[in-house]
């Protein structure tokens, strides 16, 4: 009987833990939620990718699969803007990556999470028109290819004179627009190009090596610059992308070998 009694009252314990935790909504703040490329806080744009960090966000992980369009629902969460559902890339107790819809203006905007019907803290969140930075590696190098596709990396170095494509994010509205949730199928460069600027070494490149600066077909959110490299640089020096006055952090670093 004894035995009974303990077993009954351990499943009872049990099932009141389960229905605290369903009760406990999503936790995050202000400070947590980030630009996906630059991990900083507060610098968001249409058609960027960005992340909340906290606990009870999900109770399962979900994935975005291949295809042209990313869900709005991914293991019953969901990220509503000024009401409104945001695609999703991933999904984790911990972790939500999601893409700011292309259709926004700048301004303030109402951000929260919702899991399973129970909703989070709503944020106001400021989106910029637009919130440059480059995708980067642990090692503080950005992410950047040769042309035909091989990564540059200490043991790969760009050359002087080379075409190599950085990978990018928050550059902001293109022309023509990406569609809300949809990769897109064709390169579409972005409005501000005549404001885009490339630092290396915090000298500004000449305008008329970046050959391109706008979406990478096939990858929802995400941008490339095409530059062909200067060349009288030192070696790895530190590259920075602006539009007008907003510009990417700094200290990451582009292997460049000096010839």
């Amino acid at each position: 009987m004894l035995r009974t009694r303990l077993y009954v009252a351990a499943v009872v314990a049990g099932a009141l833990l389960a229905q605290m935790a369903m009760a406990a909504g999503p936790v995050y703040t202000l400070a947590s939620v980030v630009n996906s490329a630059t991990g900083v806080s507060g610098e968001f744009a249409p058609n960027s990718m960005v992340s909340i960090y906290g606990t009870n966000l999900a109770f399962g992980t979900g994935a975005a699969g291949a295809g042209q369009y990313l869900p709005r629902i991914l293991a019953e969460v969901q990220v509503l803007i000024n009401g409104g559902p945001a695609d999703l890339f991933y999904v984790s107790p911990q972790q939500i990556n999601f893409l700011v819809p292309s259709i926004l203006l700048p301004g303030p905007v109402k951000l929260v999470v919702v899991r399973q019907g129970v909703t989070g803290p709503t944020l106001t969140v400021t989106l910029n028109e637009t919130a440059p930075g480059f995708f980067a590696m642990e090692s503080g190098t950005v992410i950047a290819t040769h042309a035909d596709g091989q990564l540059i990396t200490a043991d790969s170095q760009a050359v002087a004179d080379e075409v190599i494509v950085l990978y990018a994010a928050g550059l902001g509205h293109t022309n023509p627009d990406s569609e809300p949730g949809r990769a897109p199928t064709r390169a579409a460069s972005i409005v501000l190009i005549g404001r885009l600027a490339i630092l290396l070494g915090g000298k500004a490149v000449d305008p008329s090596r970046i050959l391109y600066a706008g979406v990478t077909p096939g990858f929802a959110g995400l941008y490339q610059i095409n530059l062909r490299v200067p060349g009288g640089l030192d070696a790895d020096p530190e590259i920075r992308v602006f539009i007008g006055l907003q510009g990417s952090p700094s200290f990451l670093k582009l292997p460049v070998r000096v010839q």
